[in-house]
This record gives structure tokens, C-alpha cells and sequence, in this order.
């Protein structure tokens, strides 16, 4: 799975549920999210490229807060009724 064919299942402001290994630690997050929000952006940039590590930058609607997923590490992917399972 890449970032551009992940972009293919999920639109803008679509709100979806993902579960994927966080690389800190090796658990599993579950986290409830949508992409391409732009409300609580405060300015500035990222010190890192998104891109370049493999990540994908999410709202996380219950923390309220932007997150980044491993993409590499998705497991499940559920938007719109349809899960999607990733080996």
C-alpha cells in the first residue's frame, strides 16, 4: 500500500477508522480520523517531509489533534461501510 492509492479510498474530509503497528513501540492503534483537515492549523511547516518517511498526516477526531500513520504499517482501513484488510 502507498500513500497515492490510500488517497484513492479516502477523500478529504472523509472521517474513517484505521489500525495500524505504531513504529515507537511495535503495538497496534486503532484511531479514528479524517485527512485533509485545515481548521486547527496553526502555521509554520513540519521539520520532516511526510512524504519521505512513508507518512500520512491525519486528524485524530478524538484526541483533536493531527497524528502521522506509518503507511507501510496499516493493517485495517474502514471508510464508508467497506473495510479494507492489508498483509
Amino acid at each position: 500500500i502507498c500513500c497515492f492509492n490510500l488517497r484513492n479510498l479516502v477523500s478529504d474530509g472523509a472521517i474513517f477508522s484505521v489500525e495500524f503497528i505504531k513504529r515507537t513501540d511495535g503495538s497496534i492503534r486503532k484511531m479514528v480520523c479524517r485527512i485533509g483537515v485545515k481548521k486547527h492549523l496553526k502555521g509554520g511547516q513540519k521539520s520532516f517531509s511526510a512524504k519521505a518517511h512513508n507518512l500520512l498526516t491525519v486528524f485524530d477526531m478524538e484526541n483533536r489533534g493531527y497524528r502521522s500513520i506509518p503507511v507501510d504499517t496499516i493493517q485495517r482501513l474502514s471508510v464508508n461501510g467497506q473495510t479494507f484488510t492489508f498483509a
